[in-house]
């Protein structure tokens, strides 16, 4: 055998079971709906929130705040004197999370499935031109390795949004005839605080932090550092179990908020709140 043919051979994809031919199986559920559904939803969100955080005020700067409510695309708010109209505010800090969830784990799984049939579920045959599989060992998808420093960064801008809460349930002075500044549980101020929480579940439950607790560790209960380490990584294994449900709530929700915000801004809908006096 030549060299060539050794390495054709080697990156060749095991055929496995499954029944050769695109979209060829023998399972008898509807299988193609999550899929489907999924690419709809990543798409509208990825899509929006894309051109909501990167596009939308070069090229009409309607606002991202109102009265204390920052859009979580924004946060932390990084702008200064002489800032070029065409940059906008969110592209300074976006490229953590969109790098964050495009190399997810499971994201990964997903898109590769509703994006590129590789493969398009289980047990289903995937395209001939599939067999020669070099997906993650070229460019771009072998910066896929990055995600794990990609989570440390993630941790900055999650940090800020839990601080954005502070501010979202205090009631500016002026507002809604408050003299004062006072408490207002709002449903901006609502939505963000399940948005934060969602945004954690997501972070606390990814696979390569549940390595980095856990990880290369042969004896658990040898010393009382390792026991800790063990009891984090039982803990953070529960969330992991549900990290594809942290990973779509998440999503929805900042793409919720970020909607929110911008309604509120263009005059669209009015917060609706209840206001306590300090």
């Amino acid at each position: 055998m030549t060299v060539q043919g050794a390495v054709l051979r080697a990156l060749r994809k095991p055929r496995g079971s499954a029944r050769q031919g695109f979209g060829t199986t023998s399972r008898r559920d509807n299988w193609v709906v999550f899929p489907v559904v999924q690419a709809l939803v990543f798409t509208l969100c990825a899509g929006y929130l894309t051109f909501s955080g990167i596009f939308w005020e070069p090229i009409l700067p309607t606002g991202y705040r109102w009265d204390g409510y920052l859009s979580p695309l924004f946060s932390p708010l990084i702008v200064w004197k002489d800032m070029p109209t065409w940059l906008s505010p969110g592209l300074l800090i976006l490229w953590i999370p969109i790098g964050f969830r495009a190399t997810c784990y499971y994201y990964r799984k997903a898109y590769y499935r509703f994006y590129f049939a590789d493969p398009p579920g289980c047990a289903v045959g995937e395209p001939t031109m599939h067999r020669r599989f070099a997906l993650e060992n070229a460019l771009p998808f072998v910066l896929q390795n990055l995600h794990r420093y990609l989570l440390y960064l993630a941790f900055i801008p999650l940090t800020f949004l839990w601080l954005d809460i502070i501010p979202a349930f205090i009631a500016p002075a002026g507002e809604a005839g408050v003299t004062d500044p006072g408490l207002r549980i709002g449903i901006g101020g609502l939505l963000f605080l399940v948005n934060v929480t969602l945004l954690t579940g997501y972070s606390l439950s990814c696979h390569s932090l549940r390595h980095l607790v856990g990880g290369r560790i042969d004896c658990f209960s040898c010393t009382r550092a390792r026991r800790v380490r063990y009891t984090l990584w039982q803990r953070l294994t529960d969330l992991n179990r549900s990290h594809m449900w942290w990973a779509w709530a998440s999503l929805i929700t900042v793409t919720l908020a970020d909607i929110y915000v911008r309604l509120l801004v263009l005059g669209v809908i009015t917060d609706q709140a209840i206001h306590f006096n300090l």
